[in-house]
């Protein structure tokens, strides 16, 4: 879970050593002998955590080193844009994900060995906030004439067409409701997702060019299967899931006052539900639920004297709407969330849950809903909750433990699932669509699926499986077989590339004209010494030097989050973004895991004087340092103080 928003600001969390460890892990005294050399020193690039956390697959370690100013920019590109063009190779909406996704790349961190993780969304926040004010731009790709539908202009959708866009492709977005941006727009608070940035971040694809736009297009009813199959060359199917699930409890269907979270926060997000009920109870404990909460809190109710202003009617009907004048007679609502774990183990991000309490919601955990009290007109008055303890996964109520919740109005957060009305031909029967390892419908051609209705979770990881999905559509449109996905299937960091870019690319190898076939240390032919395990491994902690790194405070972004009393009404943004200058701090926390980060440490304890800096019209990132192996002694001095676990001892025997 993320770190909670006070412990951000104070109190750092981790330790670098653990009582006892007084004895040194290396197995250089075993090895050393004089002379003779053991195994010489290799440079090997792996995947940082961060990155294999990250369910877009970002190269996390890479546009940090941007920002610090570790790796430079191409030539003519400021140091914001490199960072916005390594950090959108993945994911196309920066802005949006620096601020609301639950971060599984902070939870990874190895920094969280020595102190705390290194704030990754902060620094992603400042790369896409500071891209928008920039105006930078995304390149399409040359024409390949061929064209996509894609169904859903969420997160999914629109990563998929950006993607589709760079490989040359045309794309149609087909989208059922009036605006572009699926649960980012309609799930996701203003106050967490501003609405000028997202519009931004959406229109920075459409403006790639060859992208039609078919808003209030619903497939299945305006459009049908055949059409799609007899007009495109493909289409990928990013619906997304817009129905929640309802309570496991007698009555709940039928009861008006008892409605999703999805539906709930549609009917505000769209702007037509302007004050919620006087006593709100929801049952979840994951980013919705919160979501749902701190929308509650901040309506407030009205004193119903009108039987039309009840909420439920706003989110069960979106014909109906609240006059915008009612807000003035707003007070305050007790709101309610219970949850089936315990507070620690509640999936919402930690410090949502914390913001959560000191906006003045009450937070039951351990307790799951038995039933519904009813009223003589058919609407809830209260939920029974009971104290339940989980047994093969599943709550069973603890006796003697029940108590009500008086509602008016009841709201699930606990699943949500798909609406595949008119497209039968492609529900699993449970709702969802079934996919492939790359991401293709099976036994459906032309037809690839992404996003939440393949399984609903988080927004990075739509983002994530739309990228595949189009590497899959390009190689079908190519009439090309699959390519076997890499064991760490993310956006590595490709030296080859990095040197091309810096004009260091090796020769062309003519072996007619070489003749002589043996190995060598000097021709530039070849990068010499390196391998790339990137596609197959993780690096741990325990492969870096924690020794190096000093104690450093994270640099973390403020938080403007109202306490109970002015929590009405409070739709500012909470989060507040770094300054660059912060942005760069932050940035210089990253321990680089897995790839230099030019910290000389290898030449200056070298006893032979075998490593040695590149000459700087030769150097790049992950060339920065060589060996010269007829000075090596293959004492391992270089690799133990390696920060990064980028020198590894290799090479011969």
């Amino acid at each position: 879970m993320a770190t909670p928003s006070d412990e951000m600001n104070t109190n750092l969390t981790w330790r670098r050593f653990e009582d006892g460890d007084n004895t040194w892990d290396s197995f250089t005294q075993k090895i050393f002998n004089e002379d003779t050399s053991h195994k010489c020193p290799t440079y090997v690039h792996k995947t940082p955590p961060c990155q294999g956390s990250c369910p877009s697959g970002e190269d996390i370690r890479g546009w940090l080193a941007i920002v610090r100013g570790q790796e430079k920019p191409a030539e003519g590109m400021e140091m914001g844009e490199y960072a916005f063009r390594r950090s959108t190779d993945a994911n196309p909406f920066p802005s949006m994900m620096g601020r609301v996704c639950p971060a599984p790349c902070q939870d990874g961190c190895n920094r969280n060995e020595v102190e705390d993780f290194v704030g990754i969304n902060a620094v992603e926040q400042w790369i896409g906030d500071n891209a928008l004010e920039q105006g930078y731009k995304f390149e399409a790709g040359a024409d390949t004439g061929k064209r996509v539908a894609v169904i859903g202009g969420g997160p999914a959708g629109m990563a998929a067409a950006y993607q589709l866009r760079r490989k040359g492709h045309g794309v149609t977005v087909f989208e059922s409701q009036p605006e572009l941006g699926g649960m980012m727009r309609y799930g996701i608070p203003n106050y967490r997702i501003p609405r000028d940035k997202l519009a931004g971040e959406i229109q920075r694809i459409v403006d790639m060019g060859n992208i039609e736009v078919r808003t209030s297009t619903r497939v299945g009813d305006d459009v049908s299967v055949e059409d799609l199959e007899r007009d495109f060359d493909a289409v990928l199917w990013a619906v997304g899931c817009w129905t929640g699930r309802g309570l496991p409890v007698e009555g709940w269907d039928n009861a008006p006052n008892c409605v999703s979270g999805v539906a709930f926060l549609k009917a505000f997000n769209e702007g037509r539900m302007k004050v919620t009920a006087d006593k709100v109870v929801c049952v979840g404990g994951g980013d919705t639920s919160i979501d749902v909460v701190s929308v509650a809190r901040r309506l407030g109710h009205i004193e119903q004297t009108n039987p039309t202003d009840r909420p439920e009617l706003v989110v069960n009907d979106g014909f109906v709407a609240h006059d915008t004048a009612i807000t003035a007679a707003a007070q305050g609502a007790a709101v309610t969330l219970t949850s089936l774990f315990p507070r620690s183990n509640m999936t919402a991000a930690e410090h949502e849950v914390h913001d959560a309490l000191h906006e003045g919601v009450t937070i039951l955990d351990e307790v799951m809903p038995v039933g519904l009290i009813m009223g003589d007109d058919g609407r809830a008055t209260g939920l029974r909750i009971a104290k339940c303890s989980m047994e093969d996964g599943r709550p069973v109520p603890v006796e003697g433990t029940e108590q009500v919740l008086e509602a008016d109005l009841i709201v699930s957060a606990i699943g949500q699932g798909g609406d595949l009305t008119g497209l039968e031909v492609l529900d699993n029967g449970r709702g969802l669509i079934n996919a492939d390892s790359f991401y293709q419908v099976p036994d459906r051609e032309k037809h690839f699926v992404a996003g939440d209705i393949i399984r609903p979770h988080l927004l990075t990881t739509a983002i994530g499986q739309a990228s595949v999905a189009v590497d899959s559509i390009d190689e079908f449109l190519s009439n090309k077989q699959h390519k076997k996905r890499p064991k760490v299937d993310v956006h590595h960091f490709d030296l080859d590339d990095k040197m091309e870019e810096a004009g260091l690319s090796p020769e062309h190898f003519d072996a007619a004209e070489r003749g002589d076939m043996r190995g060598t240390a000097s021709g530039n032919w070849a990068i010499h010494n390196y391998e790339d395990r990137s596609f197959a491994e993780v690096i741990p902690h325990d492969e870096l030097f924690l020794g190096h790194f000093d104690y450093t405070p994270r640099v973390a972004r403020k938080e403007e989050v109202p306490s109970a009393d002015d929590v009405l009404g409070h739709f500012h943004e909470r989060l507040i973004g770094l300054e660059t200058d912060q942005a760069v701090e932050e940035a210089k926390r990253c321990m680089s895991c897995g790839m230099c980060f030019e910290c000389d440490n290898c030449v200056i304890f070298c006893p032979q004087d075998a490593v040695y800096r590149v000459k700087k019209t030769e150097s790049t990132t992950g060339r920065y340092v060589a060996t010269d192996y007829a000075r090596c002694i293959g004492c391992h001095i270089c690799s133990d103080v390696c920060p990064t676990g980028y020198i590894k001892m290799g090479l011969g025997e």
